[in-house]
Formats: C-alpha cells, sequence, structure tokens
C-alpha cells in the first residue's frame, strides 16, 4: 500500500517540521507533496514534489501566496497512492487529487490556522486586510474539513478548537520530542565548545531562564516581569524581530537579563539543567520546549491556557498561572523552583519520539508502514 505525505511548506526549523521527518522516517517510500521547499538538505532521503507555487516569486511572501493556496491543494495527481498523511496548520487538510477524489487521508492539525480563527492567539489576525478577509476564508475552510477523513490533532487543546471550528472529532497524538536524546547526556556542559563554555559560566550562578523566537505571541516580556517579580536574574536564548523591544522592556527593570541570541542545541539543553525554572508563558497548540526543559531536569512556570496545560503537572513538575495576574505569576515562580529534577525528567519520557510514531503507526496502520526500522518503536524485537 503506498501513500504521500502532505505539509504545507518546508523551513528549516519548526516543531511541525519535525512531526514530518517522524512521518517520514515510518514511511520513506512516500513522496512528500509541499508548496514550496525552504530546507532541501532536510529531507534529503525523500523524494519532495513542490507546487507551481515555488516556481514564481510569491513563494517569499505567505501572505501573498495565501488567496491562491487553495486552490493549489486540488492540483495534485496521487499517482498509484492509496492514502495521503497530511501535516496541517493552514491549508493542507484541503488537499484533494484529480485522479483519486475518494484516496484515504489521515489529517494531523497542528492548528487551525491561527490568524484565521484564533486572531486572539496570532497577531497576524489582527491587521485590516485579514480580518476583512477571514470570514471568507473561514467558510471556505470548514467547508473543506468536512470531506473527509481522519483527524488527529497535537493537543486537547487544538481538537477543541477542531471541533468547535469545523465540527469535527479529533484524537489528541501529542508531537515527537526529542527527549531520549536529550537524556542521553547527564550534563550537557561538557558538551559545550570553549566559545559557548566562556558565555555559559559568565552567567550567574541562579538564574531563570526564557528560550524561543523573539516574537511577540511568546510573551517574553512577561517572563521579564516574572523575573523581577522575583527578584531572579533571566536568560533568555533566541532571536527575533521582537528583540529590540525585549531589550528596552529589560532596561526598565532592575534586574539583570542577558541575551544570548540563537544558541546551539547542547547549550539551550546545558541552560535548562542549570535554570532554576524554564518560564513559557505564551499560549502555545503544544509547546515543544517546555517538554524539552522537563526532560532535561528542568521545572516550567506556564500558562494554565493553551498546550502547556496538558504536559505540566502543576506542583509536581512546574506550576500553571495566569501571567497577567502578578500574585499568580510569583507563587508559580516559587512553587516551580522547588519542583524535584527527577520528576520533571520521568514525566518527560511520555511525550519522547519513540511514542509518537507508535502512535502514527497504529492510527494510519502498521499494514502500510513500509520503514525497516519499524521495530524500534512497535516494540517487535527483530
Amino acid at each position: 500500500m503506498s501513500g504521500v505525505i502532505v505539509h504545507e511548506w518546508i523551513e528549516e526549523t519548526g516543531g511541525a517540521e519535525k512531526v514530518v521527518e517522524s512521518f517520514a522516517e515510518i514511511f520513506p517510500d512516500a513522496p512528500l507533496l509541499c508548496l514550496w521547499n525552504d530546507a532541501p538538505r532536510r529531507f534529503s532521503n525523500s523524494v519532495v514534489r513542490e507546487s507551481a507555487i515555488a516556481r514564481t516569486p510569491i513563494r517569499k511572501s505567505k501572505v501573498a501566496a495565501l488567496p491562491i493556496m487553495p486552490l493549489q491543494w486540488r492540483r495534485w495527481k496521487a499517482g498509484d497512492a492509496t492514502w495521503a498523511l497530511v501535516s496541517s496548520h493552514l491549508f493542507a487538510h484541503h488537499v484533494r487529487f484529480r485522479d483519486a477524489p475518494d484516496i484515504e487521508r489521515y489529517i494531523y492539525v497542528h492548528t487551525p490556522a491561527r490568524y484565521i480563527w484564533s486572531p486572539d492567539l496570532d497577531p497576524r489576525g489582527s491587521s485590516a486586510i485579514a480580518r476583512t478577509v477571514a470570514p471568507m476564508f473561514r467558510k471556505l475552510d470548514a467547508r473543506r474539513a468536512k470531506e473527509g477523513g481522519c483527524y488527529a490533532a497535537n493537543s486537547d487543546f487544538v481538537a477543541e478548537r477542531v471541533r468547535r471550528y469545523w465540527g469535527i472529532e479529533a484524537k489528541t497524538i501529542y508531537p515527537p520530542v526529542a527527549v531520549s536524546a536529550i537524556q542521553s547526556r547527564p550534563r550537557w556542559v561538557e558538551y559545550l565548545d570553549r566559545q559557548e563554555l566562556d558565555m555559559y559560566e559568565r552567567l550567574p550562578q541562579d538564574f531563570l531562564l526564557a528560550a524561543s523566537r523573539l516574537v511577540p505571541y511568546k510573551r517574553i516580556d512577561e517572563a521579564i516581569r516574572a523575573a523581577a517579580l522575583t527578584d531572579l536574574p533571566l536568560v533568555v536564548a533566541g532571536d527575533g524581530p521582537d528583540r529590540a523591544r525585549l531589550e528596552s522592556v529589560a532596561e526598565s527593570e532592575k534586574i539583570p537579563v542577558y541575551f544570548l541570541g540563537r544558541v546551539s542545541d547542547a547549550l539551550l539543553f546545558a541552560l535548562y539543567q542549570k535554570s532554576l525554572a524554564y518560564i513559557f508563558l505564551g499560549v502555545e497548540d503544544f509547546g515543544i520546549m517546555p517538554v524539552e526543559a522537563m526532560a532535561a531536569g528542568a521545572s516550567v512556570v506556564g500558562n494554565s491556557v493553551g498546550g502547556v496545560a496538558e504536559t505540566v503537572m502543576d506542583g509536581i513538575t512546574g506550576a500553571l498561572c495566569d501571567p497577567k495576574d502578578s500574585a499568580q505569576l510569583t507563587d508559580a515562580v516559587r512553587r516551580a523552583i522547588d519542583c524535584r529534577p527527577e520528576k520533571s525528567a520521568a514525566h518527560a519520557q511520555q511525550f519522547d519520539s519513540i511514542q509518537f510514531m507508535r502512535e502514527i503507526t497504529n492510527w494510519v496502520g502498521p499494514e502500510k508502514v513500509n520503514s525497516p526500522r519499524a521495530h524500534v518503536w512497535s516494540g517487535d524485537k527483530k
């Protein structure tokens, strides 16, 4: 039984791409269809087919490409494929094959498009253009979502939105996190290069950690406030367009804030292990980085709304709060600092990549799997 993997577009980084990497490992013979591929080396072992959009200048602008994406997803041919595994966070679930309109579809939903359905969660939905076109896109999106298929969501938080917006029931399959890889090194500081080690050793002995892309909806400014409320230094790992504003916010506080910019995985994992707590206050669909932090033994201060509330055990592997409530935020930081690292590390293991691959295999059907490594996640001894 042959199939195809479908994904919106391919980028160098991103949680959705990590999901697709697992799909490609489970189904190595399945070609990967996408609108365009901006990371050609990332899936070098797969046959990657781009849409006609990839041959035009608008591939460089998601906003410009948006109006023609729904049409493009109706123009593919399935060839000899009898099923499709779809990774969707915008319109990929619209996919229809001209030569196989009734093909089996397994649709993994990272989120219904936030800036169309949940503009309160995504600042892109607040623009005048987005507000104008959103009602039209919502009608089309809901209609095409109902065309058939088996749905899974990356969290209960997303599954509830799939039910509310599309009227579809989706099972929850949490996305893959490299828990085993993180836990393979008890002291990541020993794997830093000289420059990274110098940076690491210049940091204070005790600090809170915030790490993500520096964009407004990640709420790093709330992490700065959490550090100020508890009179603790904050280390910020990551970069992005919000950095200048965040540096200005940090200057207005009395506690030191260290902006490290982009860091390697090894340094990030070392920072998780050293931090008093990892602060992650955005409203996320799932939130891979909090699970990474727990895998490294860190406790997490998370938002009580969103996917993080499903992965962090309040009072055991961290603490949940309404970050707008200063008293709750202060209490959450203090409670998280008191959590035990071994509890976080043990809890994170249920989100390991192997567990994800096992659940995807059972969802799509073991008979479709053609990977020579299937025994690794199936539990079969070979």
